[in-house]
């Protein structure tokens, strides 16, 4: 009786680096061993196109496309890697070192599922890795959260939350701004969009506690095709009042979205929403432009410090170097004396007039509940009411308001 040996199993092949050379990327060898034990092989550019070909490439959940700023010059052969991929159900995980952000922008346009900066971060492979894998299991496909009609043309007023320093109440100032907007006539309240374009650090999903998803970059990432029901369902709902527009759930650059993009985006709110409120970063980018000339109100954060009037400062000589409408910053002083407070109040008056500004709202500092209110999820007028920070965004939302229905009545 024959005996027959048993034959050696081969680790089937589930994903592949391509790359020009993998050698000036041990980082991402190391991560790939860690993640993948042997279930992984190497591809050049010209070999990668050629193996999506082959029966083994069936049995490919992901490529890991490596490229630096040498690469740059072969963009086009590679949006044609990830096209293949994507013809193949094969995600992509593009890793890049010094690589501009319009390269990046174009690559992540063509396709490719996840971006990770060389050096790799610790475990940032990993979780790359997770991601494409759950999407690549069966998903429950869930109504959109919001429900906007094709077409609509309300052209709502924009307001714009700009911190000049940090922690200037910026983000406070938009998220209650908004929630008061949102309820201040009751059933016939208009209809509010917040939208958060810290693309960085973005805290309003913070402050009103909700999750950061995914579809808010593939929006972004795609606002040619951008459409009545993909911004739906890009938003989530607060409370049932207000429709918020997150920070992406990664940290991005913030020039990977160009003003055409920032357009896009704030048109199709416009045109479905009354209000649409803006938290911006405090970083100057190219498309802060298109920010401050769709602008309806800019209301610019500062606080009684040196830190705040340098800021200024350069805020300002920064737009008037572009001939741009500074006339439409409102400013606003965070955490401004108490009424009674006659140093203070001088204080003020001597910093608008040595930076030439008015510096037209005050805030009174709300103390702790405005921190804890922020930790807990919930707006000022759910967590601290009778707080007078509150109150004097309640009275901002109110004569802004005001002002809406008097011009609309003129019109």
């Amino acid at each position: 009786m024959s005996s027959v040996m048993p034959q050696p199993e081969t680790t089937p092949i589930v994903a592949c680096t391509v790359s020009r050379d993998v050698q000036n990327f041990d980082l991402l060898i190391e991560d790939m061993e860690s993640a993948l034990g042997e279930s992984w092989g190497d591809l050049g550019f010209a070999e990668a196109l050629a193996f999506f070909g082959q029966p083994e490439a069936e049995a490919m959940e992901f490529i890991a496309l490596a490229m630096d700023d040498t690469d740059e010059d072969n963009l086009v052969l590679m949006g044609e890697i990830i096209a293949q991929a994507k013809k193949r159900n094969i995600k992509v995980i593009l890793i890049a070192e010094d690589v501009t952000p319009a390269s990046l922008h174009s690559l992540l346009r063509k396709g490719a599922d996840e971006f990770v900066p060389y050096p790799l971060p610790e475990g940032e492979l990993q979780q790359a890795i997770d991601h494409v894998r759950a999407a690549n299991a069966p998903a429950v496909v869930a109504a959109p959260t919001t429900q906007l009609k094709p077409g609509a043309s309300k052209d709502g007023a924009v307001i714009v939350s700009h911190g000049l320093a940090g922690g200037t109440g910026a983000t406070t100032l938009a998220v209650n701004l908004a929630w008061e907007l949102a309820n201040i006539d009751g059933d016939a309240s208009p209809s509010v969009c917040l939208i958060d374009l810290d693309l960085q650090f973005g805290a309003v999903s913070t402050f009103l506690d909700l999750v950061r998803r995914e579809v808010v970059y593939d929006m972004l990432s795609d606002t040619e095709n951008l459409d009545a029901e993909i911004f739906a369902q890009s938003l989530l709902t607060f409370d049932d009042k207000l429709q918020v527009l997150t920070a992406p759930a990664d940290m991005l650059p913030l020039d990977l979205l160009g003003p055409d993009d920032i357009s896009r985006v704030i048109e199709m709110a416009r045109s479905h929403f009354d209000y649409v409120v803006i938290d911006m970063p405090s970083t100057l980018v190219q498309w802060s432009e298109t920010v401050l000339q769709a602008a309806h109100v800019y209301f610019a954060t500062i606080e009684l410090d040196m830190r705040s009037a340098q800021n200024t400062l350069r805020f300002k000589r920064a737009l008037q170097s572009e001939e741009l409408p500074v006339e439409k910053l409102r400013y606003v002083m965070n955490r401004a004396p108490k009424f009674t407070d006659l140093s203070g109040k001088s204080r003020i008056k001597r910093m608008a007039e040595s930076l030439d500004i008015a510096i037209e709202l005050q805030l009174p500092d709300g103390g702790k509940p405005i921190t804890q209110g922020s930790d807990h999820g919930l707006p000022l007028a759910t967590s601290a009411p009778k707080n007078p920070l509150r109150r004097e965004i309640a009275k901002l939302a109110a004569s802004i308001h005001e002002l809406k229905e008097e011009q609309a009545k003129a019109a």
